[in-house]
């Protein structure tokens, strides 16, 4: 799946000002070394951007839009089941914060697809499943090409580039991709960003999750 490299230089240094936007927002009590939810919110979020309207189909074959996801706080990120870097890490940190959140709470968790053509409803199923999904409240989603590229790309400002055969290190190294987690608030509003890969991004995106949950 090509998205063309220009938009895709262009998403990527959009992608690094929206983490540094971020991170320049902090408060900080966010530097504060929890391992559960915080029990208090910090300051306000900033707000980084909108997230369009869109309709992609999940894991039990439910059309999931923009509207179904109103009034939840959720997080997002993008993977692709055969890949063999950093998505089955990406998707375990996913399942920690998971089950870090009561599921009386709404807040919801979005993973998207790079390879639609591979990754049906029933294989994401599959994946979900190897990591304790709730099919319920985590959606992984698959759609057309396009669909895919509207959200991820110009939604969430989340990168994929669909490697040469010749840049490929096994049959598996299909593409390259964001490896960061997206928070978008209540009102569809894209709020804070995490690097996943980061030592402590599973308490600070708690405790930006408690924020979003305690605004009025």
């Amino acid at each position: 799946m090509v998205w063309g490299s220009l938009g895709l230089t262009m998403a990527a240094i959009v992608a690094a000002f929206i983490v540094q936007k971020a991170r320049d927002a902090r408060q900080p009590a966010d530097l504060i070394q929890s391992t559960d939810a915080p029990s208090r919110p910090g300051g306000p979020l900033p707000v980084l951007f909108h997230v369009p309207d869109f309709a992609l189909t999940n894991q039990t074959s439910r059309t999931v839009t923009r509207s179904d996801l109103r009034g939840q706080a959720w997080l997002a990120d993008i993977i692709f089941t055969r890949c063999a870097g950093p998505c089955p890490d990406m998707t375990r940190r996913m399942a920690d914060l998971q089950a870090a959140i009561p599921t009386n709470q709404p807040v919801t968790f979005v993973t998207l697809t790079t390879d639609p053509e591979h990754d049906s409803p029933a294989v994401l199923r599959t994946y979900s499943d190897r990591f304790g999904a709730k099919h319920e409240r985590w959606h992984f989603l698959t759609g057309t090409k396009k669909q895919i590229a509207d959200l991820a790309g110009r939604g969430l400002k989340l990168t994929a580039l669909e490697k040469q055969k010749e840049q490929q290190e096994n049959p598996d190294d299909l593409f390259i991709h964001s490896t960061l987690f997206v928070l978008v608030d209540q009102q569809g509003r894209a709020r804070a960003v995490f690097e996943s890969d980061d030592a402590g991004m599973k308490p600070k995106a708690l405790r930006a999750i408690a924020q979003l949950l305690h605004e009025r």
